[in-house]
């Protein structure tokens, strides 16, 4: 077993150098032999060690993914695309910190984002991001990569964040022997990671640069920097470009730097990611329901081709909306193919003077669809692109609308199902199984038109659909059966009203209690609502004004589908109070002080308002406390703090 352990031990020192360092010390003859005198051993002794490389070898095809929830939220990034906007960033931390804070400047890589897990030093799983709280263990997958450690020093229990990525040099490689050419080399590796067949992974080759550190059990909160280091000293692959930056002039500096380099470097990114490094400024600037608010991504200039237009269709959305779609003539844009293209409605194509035939000027920007900024060429054979008068699917007579054409047909074919496709998302019902084209079957096969019909389907309906075998029956009508205890704020954003969209239905939800109380709702009280503005609150009132959604919500009632707002019970020292927790805490960390509150009833709030009832200061706590003062709010220290959690 001393062999076995120092083989080990000499193959991830060899490893870390080729693969962390980029900087091998032997040949790969000399590691093949060693590594095959390894799996001997292990063959032998009946003992794989839990650092060992032949872990990394990928294994058999998985039947799914599972899901699992992060120990902390993985929050996404508020995005800059000027130096204006980064300015004003800047100005936002500096109220904060009441001085000008230190940043960090790193690379933005274009890739996939993974979490990995390790507990007492060792791994022990590798997810996606997923939506920030859940993702899928791709831990098979990962474990074939070996830019990052199997085993590190720290003892606790530690979540570390990076971005999967292939190199455009290792992407250009495996095309020229692979059966189907990878064009991009963001999907490449979001391909590589989210594949059930763990070779896949191996033989596209991605590596991973780590940036944060994202949960750690033992230890204060990492600064960024801290961080770096840590994440370095343990053995992580981390990209060789980190800059700490005092002032403004500094941080444009390394903007600069980066839109220089990254044309030139191995590795496709859109951009810089620059933190606050103080944890005690983090702390006061808190984050928003998507993102922190000490962090930003700034974005480079989106890339721009010409192409021809070759012609519009027009599709129908759920509310009738009709939205022109360009058909492009095929062309590389940002390291993938674009065929399509948006434009908003018929005045925007007026506007641009986009026809068919003609040359045109594409964005492709932030990973959405590519946008027609305008025409840069017309042609003997250009012609105007046509205002449609009937909708192209039901040749129902077209209405239009402000900016906008609208195909009154409520029982037209795309119409119902879009309408179904988003009743049933993972934000909406969450019904497992269904998709866009389930929708289309349904729709044209079965007469479904409405959310009720969903819940009157049985297995014999769906047994003579294409591809439809007695599995994905069973799982579709499992899913359909689990959405009837959706929450009310889910079903709101369901049912499909103008304007209501995840946010502002969780706040209709809080508010309203239920949907009869929503429909017995003013203009007046929606508007009073922090996310409501005129036009949604009249969105909202037309909604359950129209007798046809009225019958749709009074069948959903009649199947018992009649949500109401669930308040947890609380109770507890903080019952009532709105708490801003500031400064450094000593005996807990920030997330652990928040739990406490809310479990004894309390609210704990990101920033200092009129709604404040209660500050909670540690050590160098900063514009909080001042505004606190200020308001007149009251404060207690840690001592107070944990006195009444004793009580």
């Amino acid at each position: 077993m001393d062999e076995q352990r120092r083989i080990t031990d000499k193959l991830n020192e060899w490893a870390h150098q080729y693969y962390v360092l980029d900087n091998p010390t032997v040949s790969d003859k000399e590691y093949d032999a060693l590594y095959d005198r390894l799996k001997a051993l292990e063959a032998e002794s009946g003992v794989v060690f839990d650092d060992s490389p032949t872990r990394r070898v990928g294994g058999e095809v998985l039947k799914g993914f599972q899901k699992h929830d992060h120990i902390a939220r993985l929050y996404s990034l508020d995005k800059a695309t000027t130096k204006e906007e980064l300015s004003a960033f800047l100005t936002r931390a500096q109220k904060a910190a009441g001085k000008t804070p230190t940043c960090t400047v790193e690379y933005k890589f274009d890739g996939l984002t993974v979490c990995l897990t390790y507990d007492k030093g060792k791994f022990v799983r590798a997810t996606t991001r997923g939506n920030g709280k859940t993702g899928e263990d791709v831990t098979a997958q990962v474990l074939t990569i070996k830019s990052f450690p199997l085993k590190i020093s720290y003892q606790g229990t530690l979540e570390v964040r990076g971005e999967t990525v292939i190199r455009l040099s290792v992407l250009d490689k495996y095309n020229e022997s692979a059966a189907e050419p990878l064009k991009n080399a963001r999907n490449a590796a979001a391909g590589a990671i989210r594949n059930l067949d763990p070779k896949v992974t191996q033989a596209r080759k991605p590596d991973i640069y780590f940036y944060d550190v994202n949960y750690l059990s033992q230890g204060e909160e990492m600064s960024q920097i801290a961080a770096h280091d840590f994440l370095v000293a343990e053995g992580f692959k981390v990209f060789p470009y980190f800059r700490v930056c005092k002032d403004e002039a500094a941080l444009f500096d390394a903007i600069d730097e980066i839109e220089r380099q990254r044309k030139e470097i191995d590795v496709l990114t859109d951009g810089a990611v620059i933190k606050i490094d103080e944890v005690a400024v983090r702390e006061d600037m808190g984050y928003t329901d998507k993102f922190p608010r000490w962090a930003i991504a700034y974005k480079f200039e989106a890339e721009e081709v010409t192409t021809l237009l070759k012609g519009v269709i027009w599709q129908v959305g759920r509310t009738g909306k009709l939205t022109p779609l360009a058909l492009l003539d095929p062309v590389d844009l940002g390291g993938a193919t674009v065929s399509r293209a948006t434009l908003n409605n018929y005045g925007d194509i007026v506007r641009k003077d986009v026809k068919i035939g003609s040359r045109v000027l594409v964005r492709r920007s932030n990973e959405v669809i590519p946008e027609i900024l305008g025409a840069t060429e017309h042609y003997a054979e250009s012609r105007e692109v046509e205002k449609p008068t009937v909708c192209p699917y039901c040749g129902q007579d077209l209405q239009e609308i402000g900016a906008h054409l609208f195909c009154p047909n409520r029982d037209c074919v795309p119409r119902l199902v879009a309408k179904l496709d988003h009743f049933a998302g993972k934000n909406a019902m969450d019904i497992e199984g269904f998709s866009e084209s389930t929708a289309t079957l349904l729709v044209e096969k079965k007469g479904v038109k409405n959310f009720a019909d969903l819940y009157a389907l049985r297995a014999d309906d769906l047994q003579d659909l294409e591809g439809f075998k007695d599995k994905k029956i069973g799982n579709l009508l499992s899913g359909i059966e689990r959405s009837k205890q959706a929450p009310l704020d889910a079903y709101l954003f369901a049912i499909g009203i103008d304007g209501v969209g995840r946010v502002a239905a969780k706040d209709l939800a809080k508010k309203f209690k239920s949907v009869d109380g929503l429909k017995g709702a003013t203009e007046a009280e929606l508007v009073a609502m922090e996310n409501v503005g005129e036009i949604t609150a009249k969105g909202i009132v037309s909604y359950f004004a129209d007798e046809d959604n009225a019958l749709q919500l009074a069948r959903l009632k009649e199947i018992g589908i009649d949500p109401v707002w669930a308040e947890e019970e609380k109770a507890g020292i903080f019952l009532g109070e709105a708490v801003v927790l500031t400064g450094t805490l000593e005996k807990f960390k920030r997330s652990e002080a928040q739990k406490l509150i809310e479990e004894r009833g309390g609210e704990v709030l990101s920033s200092v308002t009129a709604k404040t009832t209660l500050v909670v200061a540690g050590e160098a706590a900063g514009s909080k406390l001042d505004k606190a003062k200020k308001l007149g709010v009251k404060v207690i220290d840690e001592a107070e703090f944990v006195a009444m959690l004793d009580k």
